[in-house]
């Protein structure tokens, strides 16, 4: 069951390293041919590429495990972005810091109630300025998913 008072509970910051050679990985993975992602010595970041955070993650006890959502019942909700000025380049080195913004419920049609999770992750930039922030929602469903005619 979502622990509610994880609400603003928050991750300890760590570093990400935007590194050209991801961003043309990620721009080939995405089916762009842009030659800003792929030729420019020092390009920017697709919009999307914050997602690979997930790879530059400490292991250990993250915000999100504080929540305590069953994963068995667990689907993504959503993904947006918002940047505070030109999207960063290769070489930007940024700290990444992520906290629980919001858990709220609503009432499903078929599967009871669920419960939404909303994690705020702010990027900022080694001048101390947030450059980006991703916001996501992870719904937790009322029921298990359960295998067609059961």
């Amino acid at each position: 069951m979502v622990d509610k008072n994880a609400i603003g509970a928050i991750d300890e910051p760590f570093m990400m390293e935007v590194e050209r050679g991801k961003i043309r990985e990620f721009a080939r993975a995405t089916m762009s041919h842009s030659p800003e992602y792929l030729e420019d010595p020092v390009p920017p970041i697709p919009p999307t590429f914050l997602t690979t955070v997930a790879f530059w993650t400490p292991p250990g006890e993250s915000v999100f495990a504080k929540v305590k959502m069953d994963l068995r019942r667990l689907l993504h909700g959503g993904q947006e972005y918002r940047f505070f000025g030109p999207p960063p380049k290769a070489g930007t080195k940024l700290t990444v810091q992520t906290r629980v913004a919001d858990i709220y419920e609503k009432e499903g049609k078929r599967g009871g109630t669920m419960t939404f999770v909303v994690t705020v992750t702010e990027f900022t930039d080694e001048t101390g300025k947030v450059v980006a922030e991703a916001r996501s929602s992870a719904i937790e469903t009322g029921k298990p998913a359960t295998k067609e005619g059961e």
